[in-house]
């Protein structure tokens, strides 16, 4: 792995600052197409498009086997908990390598992982399926997890290097198409597989899947070059992380938001399978269908983002975005038709879909280029640090009332909770500027037009 932190190893601007490319943000008149002339920026797409399909796919699939293995919904819950878990323990540590080393060594790095994860549990599935036990998946999808956490960082980030400010948001909404192109193929072919070729036949495509992805990855070309900062301990960097955010009302609203929402809202997803079985009675074909309808909202959702020009209030669309999603969730469970219940879930992925591409916008848009890495790892630390106890509270719940009354309680509570942040916090109200400095708190929000800044 490359180290980048010498002055020697990189120029001392990014090429897409080197081509005059700072405009104020709301006088960008770049679109997806331009976005997509990137070769670079091609390759990665295509990185996160498969990595994600891959993912769901063996979400999908362990989780249906361990439905199948143990008849609980606390260990259907669990699939999810260990799979967020290495998140809040390894991604500050992830963040400073992102700010650290070469990002896409990094990430090639960490597919490395997946292909070796997935050979392992497809060679015990071959040997003999009865030996497969919970706890294999649990170790799977943990490692999974782990993957995940060191890519995030690095992707992200690399996605800013590779476009530059003014083209974040319509590559951000391409990243997110194609990450629900993913997510929304992986679980109904992973549901397929199992009805048709079984869960060894299902790992032995995913393996193939991790291998072309692996392989692609070797091709990515990410541009490095010479931060602001000193190298200092990664102990002191996550600590430097945690005090920049602190001092930026937009980053707390932001983090605060992202810990509700993956503490109360998004472990639902995993127990989707349960609503298709227990409450729609269905298969497994139709409940990866199912799973895969927030990313075919999503998909619709980015899609609107990715052709947007001018787009000043980032945060307005993050929070509404956040508060759609919680409100969907206190109604699909009700549903008793599986056409609505599919419906509705599509309508809350085009809500998360405006989450997902303002949080990390808005991240990257309101931290300077040298502490970038560290911030996006201290996202992925609340992201990961909401989820496991999110997943293993709703499933305590379920088990001892109904999974439609424990999705409907966590839904609400999550809503009451973002009211605060919405009140309270710039987001809603404020423009986003790009911050150039390490100034947190006043450099990156604006109570004027960011094209009337710029000529004052």
């Amino acid at each position: 792995m490359s180290h980048v932190s010498g002055p020697d190893s990189y120029p001392d601007q990014p090429p897409w600052r080197k081509k005059g490319d700072m405009r104020p943000l709301s006088g960008v008149r770049g679109t997806l197409w331009s976005v997509l002339q990137s070769a670079d920026f091609r390759v990665i797409w295509y990185v996160g498009s498969i990595g994600e399909f891959g993912r769901r796919m063996e979400l999908l699939v362990l989780s249906w086997l361990v439905l199948q293995l143990t008849d609980s919904y606390f260990q259907l819950g669990l699939v999810l908990a260990f799979n967020n878990l290495p998140r809040p323990m390894v991604s500050m540590f992830t963040g400073y390598i992102a700010d650290r080393f070469a990002r896409a060594k990094v990430m090639l790095a960490a597919q490395s992982i997946n292909v070796l994860t997935a050979a392992a549990l497809l060679a015990v599935m071959a040997v003999d399926f009865d030996l497969v036990q919970p706890w294999h998946v649990f170790a799977a999808v943990f490692l999974q997890g782990l993957t995940k956490a060191i890519e995030d960082p690095s992707r992200r980030t690399g996605i800013f290097d590779i476009v530059g400010p003014q083209k974040l948001v319509n590559a951000l909404s391409l990243d997110v198409i194609s990450n629900n192109a993913g997510k929304m193929t992986g679980p109904v072919v992973g549901g397929i597989l199992v009805d048709t070729a079984g869960f060894t036949g299902a790992f032995a495509v995913l393996l193939t899947v991790h291998l072309y992805n692996w392989a692609l990855m070797t091709r990515l070309q990410i541009p490095v070059f010479q931060g602001t900062g000193n190298a200092e301990p990664v102990w002191r960097s996550m600590g430097t992380a945690v005090k920049y955010a602190w001092r930026s009302p937009v980053l707390v609203g932001l983090l605060y938001i992202t810990i509700v929402m993956n503490t109360l809202a998004f472990p639902f997803q995993q127990f989707i399978p349960a609503i298709g079985r227990d409450h729609l009675g269905v298969g497994a074909t139709l409940v990866g269908l199912l799973v895969a309808a927030d990313g075919i909202g999503n998909l619709m959702g980015a899609a609107m983002m990715a052709v947007s020009r001018d787009l000043r209030y980032h945060g307005r669309v993050f929070a509404l975005g956040s508060a759609g999603v919680l409100v969907i969730g206190m109604l699909f469970v009700w549903s008793p038709w599986y056409a609505l219940t599919f419906t509705l879930l599509c309508l809350g992925g085009i809500c998360q879909s405006g989450f997902a591409t303002m949080q990390s916008a808005v991240t990257m848009l309101a931290t300077p280029h040298d502490m970038r890495g560290r911030v996006m790892g201290l996202l992925s630390v609340c992201i990961g640090a909401g989820t496991p106890l999110g997943v293993v509270e709703m499933g305590a719940v379920a088990g001892a009332f109904t999974i439609q009354i424990a999705i409907f309680l966590n839904a609400f509570a999550g809503f009451v909770l973002l009211l605060p942040a919405m009140a309270l916090t710039p987001l809603l109200w404020k423009p986003l500027t790009q911050v150039e400095s390490d100034a947190p708190s006043g450099a990156q929000i604006s109570t004027e037009p960011a094209a009337d800044q710029a000529s004052s």
